[in-house]
């Protein structure tokens, strides 16, 4: 007989966007359909989610929506609630950190989106408390578990590259203002005061994936922009966007052998898409090269490498992106978000340290406030270790 134990998880910003789509509808609700996350020892590890949020009338909608019997505006009460498990947090990047150590201090284990706070000390202050406390935390690394970016992993690890030399990285797409067509982000995210913002919101991102993919991130170089200066919010109200809508950056990245690596990532939320994926990332190595996306990788190998001539005056006949072949999956990959609460699940369950952790965290924090800083100041930083 499978014997079946219950996290109760508090879910907290249910209501926004990420917190509703990726973790509740595609995440949560798909595990507990499934009967919950096995473990090593054959357990069902079974999830409870409670919904919380700010808006009495949609959490209640929600919850009647998807069949979940508990939800709350009380955040304080259900984290300090001896029910409570885990405590998730998705809600505004403003109210993180004293969420965050609400919880641990209440002995709950957290998952968290990022950035887990607004500055570095706060960030650093959440992993010491997470070292204090010895609770399980993790935080989302989502473009990790992406199937394109397994597949390049996996090409690193068997040393497709032969010695990495560069990276190259295009995303983001066109957010439209709010006056003739409704945005398609919150408007918060355009203003600095809230919490918003490109860097802030995107080199966190950035960091993991370098660290995931190729190694330690030594250097920065940034320059951000407000490309659109006003913007119309949820209510059909103009205001100022203060917050930075584009980051252009280059990293500095040296390989777990000590090789550099450098790495251009241009962020935009004012630029048309033309290209495969809305984020695409280009690998240059002495043996190959690869293209990765959300779903797709494609190599092309040092001895299938054309040789391309520049003559300006004749028509392109080569046909560049028939020259690559894709990277098959090699295994069943399923949602990224839904594949790393399961991982978090299993470390929660057997007591054990998360491997995407809130010191993790800090350092994309920290890649964010030294991206500004160099774009302020315009000059090339480097990037310190951060000691618990």
């Amino acid at each position: 007989m499978t014997t079946t134990r219950t996290l109760r998880i508090a879910m907290n910003g249910v209501t926004g966007r990420m917190g509703y789509r990726q973790h509740l509808v595609r995440s949560i609700l798909p595990i507990r359909e499934q009967g919950g996350v096995e473990l090593s020892d054959g357990t069902r590890l079974q999830v409870e989610p409670v919904l919380v949020g700010r808006n009495e009338t949609k959490l209640r909608e929600l919850a009647a929506q998807h069949d979940v019997e508990h939800w709350t505006t009380d955040l304080a009460g259900v984290i300090v609630d001896p029910a409570t498990d885990v405590v998730f947090d998705a809600s505004m990047t403003a109210l993180r950190a004293k969420t965050l150590t609400m919880a641990m201090q209440a002995g709950k284990h957290v998952y968290t989106e990022k950035p887990t706070a607004e500055t570095l000390a706060e960030a650093v202050d959440l992993a010491r408390l997470r070292e204090e406390t010895g609770v399980t935390a993790g935080v989302v690394h989502d473009k990790l578990y992406l199937p394109g970016l397994v597949k390049l992993r996996r090409l690193v690890d068997e040393g497709f590259f032969g010695r990495i030399l560069s990276l190259r990285g295009e995303f983001g797409y066109w957010v439209f203002e709010g006056d003739h067509q409704a945005a398609q982000r919150p408007s918060w995210n355009y203003r600095a005061e809230d919490g918003g913002g490109m860097t802030t919101d995107m080199f966190c991102h950035w960091n993991y994936v370098l660290e995931g993919v190729l190694g330690s991130v030594r250097t920065v170089t940034a320059q951000t922009t407000t490309h659109i200066p006003t913007r119309w919010d949820e209510q059909g109200r103009e205001y100022a966007a203060t917050a930075d809508d584009a980051a252009y950056g280059i990293f500095e990245v040296e390989t777990p052998g000590g090789d550099p690596v450098v790495a251009q990532i241009n962020s935009s939320w004012a630029v048309r898409v033309y290209r495969d994926e809305l984020v695409e990332f280009q690998v240059d190595g002495t043996h190959g090269s690869a293209v990765a996306g959300l779903r797709r990788c494609v190599a092309q190998q040092r001895a299938h490498t054309p040789k391309p001539v520049w003559n300006p005056d004749l028509p392109v006949t080569e046909p560049f992106r028939d020259q690559w072949l894709e990277v098959p999956a090699n295994a069943d990959l399923d949602n990224g978000f839904k594949a790393q609460w399961e991982e978090f699940l299993r470390d929660v369950a057997a007591g054990r340290p998360h491997r995407y952790d809130l010191l993790s965290a800090a350092r994309g924090v920290q890649l964010a406030e030294l991206g500004l800083r160099s774009s302020a100041e315009g000059r090339r930083l480097d990037v310190p270790e951060i000691v618990l």
